[in-house]
């Protein structure tokens, strides 16, 4: 176990066994082959081809796009054949997320390989010349990563909420936090993933945060995601992800790259580079 496992279990997909998928003449989104199968049931909505998923319905407005996909959806979820709905909505888009030809819910995003961003924040307290840093536990009946711990805050970006309206809500969601301290939240960079499961693909950007905490801060879940809180180490954070799988899979990323850039790792850390690299993957 260390980073760079972590590292290589969020970037570990079979790129033979996607298609992509088009609307507009523009691909949008990769589909597993298995899945694309399902879809010839709706020939007027998709053309599915050996190579290629697509989009054929002559609907043209965003809103009676997203409606249609989202019928497709819930009668292969009536089947039993996909989970059920997540009540966000991702855009699928070519070049611009703020100009996108439809929109998905945030449950079947994998499903098409449509590209998602999240924020994930680090809140830190100062000791002296050291870092603590405060860490979540996920609730026991979170449908993804149940009892692992977590980022202090991360969350989707769902359309509709721009990044600092969104950063707001998740800090008060999942620690309690008031919106002027989120507010002094600083935005550090990002990293990024393409990671193949049972859902299909997930090609992720999570913006990532730093946060000064007071010292007298204390977080205070409010939405039923976490069950505890700890303030640890930043050293003993460290130990955790390279030595556990303790952490939600993507936290790790998030984690190492706070570390990397507190000095907590160095280019004396083995294969240093090798990280440095693999936090900002390439996505398809």
């Amino acid at each position: 176990m260390g980073f760079l496992d972590h590292i290589r279990a969020c970037s570990r997909w079979d790129p033979a066994r996607f298609i992509p998928w088009r609307v507009d003449g523009a691909r949008v989104g990769l589909v597993r082959r298995d899945f694309a199968r399902h879809l010839c049931a709706w020939p007027r909505v998709f053309r599915v081809e050996p190579e290629a998923l697509t989009w054929v319905h002559p609907a043209a407005g965003l809103d009676e796009r997203s409606a249609l996909l989202a019928d497709v959806l819930r009668e292969l979820h009536a089947q039993g054949l996909i989970a059920r709905w997540h009540g966000e909505r991702y855009p699928v888009f070519t070049a611009e997320r703020n100009r996108p030809q439809l929109l998905i819910d945030r449950a079947w995003a994998p499903l098409f390989g449509v590209r998602a961003f999240g924020q994930h924040l680090n809140g830190y307290v100062r000791d002296g010349a050291a870092l603590k840093l405060w860490v979540a536990r996920r609730a026991a009946d979170r449908r993804h990563y149940p009892g692992r711990l977590d980022n202090l805050v991360g969350g989707g970006l769902p359309w509709g909420l721009g990044l600092a309206e969104n950063l707001r809500k998740e800090c008060q969601e999942e620690a309690g936090m008031p919106p002027e301290l989120a507010d002094r939240a600083i935005p550090v960079g990002a990293v990024s993933y393409c990671r193949e499961d049972d859902g299909g693909l997930k090609p992720d950007v999570m913006y990532c945060y730093d946060l000064e905490l007071p010292a007298d801060f204390t977080p205070i879940g409010t939405d039923g995601e976490v069950e505890a809180f700890y303030l640890l180490p930043a050293e003993e954070v460290l130990a955790i992800v390279r030595d556990t799988d303790d952490f939600k899979l993507n936290c790790n990323l998030v984690i190492t790259d706070f570390l990397v850039r507190h000095g907590y790792l160095s280019p004396e850390t083995p294969e240093y580079l090798a990280i440095l690299q693999g936090l900002r993957a390439p996505l398809p």
